[in-house]
């Protein structure tokens, strides 16, 4: 009986130990999480969120960069992520529909505004018949490009409200452009070999161009404004609220303009 006592006691003197580093961290994770941007101007807007969630809210903000569209929005599915901040809603919505991803939006960031860009050509009446236009192959973005060269006159769109329209959307191609579908990233890099481009600012500014030089762009009311993104349930977590009083701050809108300058409209004003 004794023995058997002291064995008891030994193994609660190990459990409870064990106990107590189990929950404290569990603790220590609702002071750190970790978020995803995509590498460039934003990642460094998010860098200074980061530094006032420390500040003012002891909350560790670990930055995961990575250079494309689909790979944070499955980091965020499969729990890698806490949270990412780089898509608009309506890209969000495809990729829920295509992947079956439980989303939930926990903040607003900045609109950034896509224009298209020639290094050939300096306003849209100089396009030749037959221009090859270089488009975005993401659902939500391409729409985004062919809405606004409908609303240019350039094309016509069989519903210019459908948001995920493709070229093959387009009824009315009156100059006879060349649809060219890549992925966002290698945009700037082909500007060179095409007629115009269609790119958005997250590849933009890093690569030079300034929306005052697009032959077409947004205005300050497109609905593409960029967002915070959990798991479905998490919106309302502790970790996460701060992070995005974080990140709605002057500090952060600040960063933004030095970066940006008018290209960055405050989503959450």
């Amino acid at each position: 009986m004794r023995k058997t006592l002291i064995g008891t006691l030994a193994a609660s003197a190990l459990i409870l130990p064990a106990l107590a580093l189990s929950a404290g961290a569990v603790l220590a994770d609702e002071h750190a999480i970790k978020v995803g941007t995509v590498a460039g101007p934003e990642t460094d807007v998010m860098k200074v969120a980061a530094e006032i969630a420390q500040r003012e809210y002891g909350l560790e903000v670990e930055i995961i960069e990575f250079t494309d569209y689909v790979t944070p929005n499955a980091a965020l599915a499969d729990g890698s992520l806490d949270a990412n901040a780089y898509q608009h809603e309506p890209y969000m919505r495809s990729m829920v529909e295509d992947r079956g991803y439980d989303f939930a939006i926990a903040g607003y960031t900045f609109v950034y505004p896509i224009g298209a860009y020639s290094d050939k050509y300096d306003s849209i009446e100089a396009l030749p018949e037959g221009a090859t236009i270089a488009l975005p192959n993401d659902p939500s973005n391409e729409g985004r490009a062919l809405i606004l060269m409908h609303n240019e006159g350039l094309i016509t769109l069989d519903d210019p409200t459908y948001l995920e329209a493709t070229p093959l959307d387009v009824t009315g191609n009156p100059h006879d452009f060349d649809f060219r579908e890549i992925e966002a990233a290698q945009l700037p890099r082909v500007l060179p070999d095409v007629d115009m481009a269609f790119i958005n600012n997250t590849f933009a500014q890093p690569a030079g161009l300034s929306l005052d030089d697009a032959l077409i762009k947004e205005g300050p009311e497109s609905p593409y404004v960029n967002l915070i993104v959990v798991r479905g349930g998490d919106e309302e977590r502790e970790a996460i609220q701060q992070l995005v009083s974080a990140y709605q701050t002057e500090e952060v809108e600040a960063k933004a303009d030095e970066l940006f300058g008018p290209q960055a409209v405050p989503g959450w004003k």
